[in-house]
């Protein structure tokens, strides 16, 4: 059995006979007006963070989302996306599938503006996603991409690419390593069916969006997942699991590398009113603006006398200067 029948053997499992805190002990559904989430629903929560950003949902978008779970996020895509096939949800495994369409009927009874019909669900998976080339606005994962072996994960992430319009979005959100998860946890598929040996250190994560051609990666929330202890899982000091929620678009790469946003921000304290870098950087004296990790090293390099460069803060939504 492969690492991915294994996989689909698990969420078979949990599919049929709900594992609450699977992923997320303390994840909660967003709280949106006139939204009821079941608890059947809540219990089939399997995500580690939430894909689910009111920000990049505006003007009705066409959403993929991809492993359907028990259609607790799909119903709130459906939220800002009310029409018939407004989200389409694909997942390979069929009991998945039959679970997340019960919940969807029992959302459409608590929930009077949701009509079943907003959410298509299409067998399928990551690498084979079942819509045309550059068709949907938005595609969103979450706590699936982790259990990819690298090579799986390029390929998923070059489907996303494929299937979205340029300028779309990719919605992600997954468990990311402190450092190099050992190869023994690497290799225990239950394990990295439960996200917690598949993950990437936040440095490989964020350089596969990049190879596969996204040109601006955003950090929305970086933050503890769990603990793998060093007695439990065979290791020689313990590692820390943490989830990481992010949005990238299909733009163009300039020519100086992608902009990866962070939450950092520069702010000029020089005696002028405003400074211009000369490359589209205008920065008004004393007021910080939001600026990418690369173009903050550039800043930070350039008059550090008279230029402040923030730390991340892992938590961004838009603005700035870049």
């Amino acid at each position: 059995m492969t690492y991915l029948e294994t996989a689909a053997s698990f969420y078979s499992e949990v599919a049929q006979t709900p594992q609450v805190g699977l992923c997320c002990v303390q994840s909660s559904p967003l709280q949106l007006p006139g939204l009821k989430i079941s608890a059947q629903m809540q219990e089939m929560n399997y995500g580690c963070g939430t894909t689910v950003h009111a920000a990049e949902l505006a003007n009705s978008p066409t959403v993929l989302y991809v492993g359907v779970g028990g259609g607790l996020e799909a119903l709130q895509f459906a939220y800002f996306s009310r029409r018939a096939s407004g989200v389409i949800a694909v997942d390979p495994v069929e009991a998945m599938r039959e679970a997340a369409s019960r919940n969807l009927a029992i959302a459409a009874k608590d929930n009077p503006w949701f009509d079943p019909s907003f959410v298509e669900i299409r067998e399928g998976d990551a690498f084979a996603l079942p819509v045309p080339d550059a068709s949907v606005d938005v595609v969103a994962q979450n706590c699936l991409f982790n259990i990819f072996e690298p090579a799986d994960l390029n390929k998923a992430l070059k489907e996303a690419y494929r299937v979205l319009k340029p300028g779309g979005r990719l919605l992600m959100s997954d468990p990311i390593a402190t450092r190099p998860i050992p190869a023994h946890l690497q290799k225990d598929e239950r394990l990295r069916a439960m996200c917690l040996s598949g993950a990437l250190t936040y440095e490989q994560y964020t350089q596969h969006l990049i190879d596969v051609g996204f040109g601006q990666i955003e950090v929305r929330a970086r933050r503890p997942y769990r603990l793998l202890d060093a007695q439990t899982y065979g290791m020689d000091e313990n590692l820390l699991l943490e989830s990481l929620d992010s949005v990238s678009f299909k733009v163009a790469i300039p020519e100086d590398g992608a902009c990866i946003f962070t939450g950092k921000t520069a702010i000029y304290a020089g005696r002028e009113e405003f400074f211009d870098d000369g490359a589209g950087h205008i920065l008004q004296r004393g007021v910080p603006a939001a600026v990418c990790d690369k173009t903050a090293g550039k800043l930070g390099a350039l008059m550090p006398e008279e230029l402040l460069v923030t730390d991340s803060t892992w938590h961004y939504i838009g603005g700035g200067c870049c």
